[in-house]
């Protein structure tokens, strides 16, 4: 496929008509938004406003939200219309996030490269204490609280245990490394998330591994693409396994609500 017909299949699976875990899914003429069921954040995944609406939308999503007394992101890509919408949900009070690449691989037109990788020190994660493990490893990195993570992981793990995958590497019983994945509803995709390392262990080629062994389940499970939204830091590796960025994203928060 090329940029544009993946540009229009990530945007009709993963956007219009995904249903996530643990949210409801709710439909307007001009959104689509998911409000948590759990008391965590609710955010909406696309929208079709104008420059004449678009403030008086975003505003009755700021009030829809507070009436449900729950916070929301807002993510807007790159290829969105009106093309400063950002800049419009900034002026409202939201507060923007750092531009993360979008990065799709179809895996058949890639497979040699993902899947000769030794994975053997590779192991798969399905308690809750290896869950806490990857929530200290992405504390220890990011600095962030992530309880809300990690309670999200172990209850969708519980839950639906095919839809949720999680690796990691460990040396002298610590966890050093790890990633997990997401097999989207009655989708085409696999989204990738995680794949840190703790500074001391980079370099070993972990990040790699841990991308090979997602694309091996997503292959097993027919999920023929791959989806991340990656860092700097992350791209040049996804580059070179042959992901390609399709646009760029961006996180933004609502206000306090």
């Amino acid at each position: 496929m090329n940029k544009t017909e993946l540009i229009l299949l990530f945007h009709k699976e993963l956007r219009q008509e995904a249903k996530i875990q643990g949210f409801k899914r709710e439909t307007t003429e001009h959104v689509v938004r998911h409000v948590s069921q759990f008391s965590e954040r609710g955010f909406i995944s696309t929208s079709n406003v104008n420059e004449d609406n678009a403030r008086e939308i975003i505003r009755q999503e700021l009030d829809y939200f507070k009436q449900l007394k729950q916070g929301f992101e807002w993510k807007v890509y790159s290829y969105d219309k009106p093309e400063h919408l950002k800049e419009i949900l900034r002026e409202e009070g939201f507060t923007i996030g750092d531009p993360e690449a979008l990065m799709v691989m179809e895996i058949g037109d890639h497979e040699h490269l993902l899947l000769n990788g030794a994975t053997q020190d590779v192991v798969e994660i399905t308690d809750e204490q290896g869950i806490k493990d990857i929530i200290e490893l992405e504390h220890t990195i990011w600095n962030e609280s992530l309880v809300e993570l990690g309670e999200r992981l172990w209850r969708d793990k519980q839950n639906n245990p095919e839809s949720l995958y999680l690796y990691g590497i460990y040396e002298n019983e610590k966890l050093v490394s790890a990633a997990w994945m997401y097999l989207e509803e009655n989708s085409s995709f696999v989204s990738l998330w995680g794949g840190s390392t703790l500074p001391e262990y980079r370099g070993k080629g972990y990040y790699s591994k841990l991308l090979a062994v997602r694309a091996q389940k997503a292959i097993e499970k027919g999920r023929p693409f791959l989806t991340v939204d990656a860092s700097p830091m992350s791209r040049p590796i996804l580059e070179k396994h042959g992901f390609q960025c399709l646009a760029f994203s961006y996180e933004c928060q609502s206000p306090v609500l």
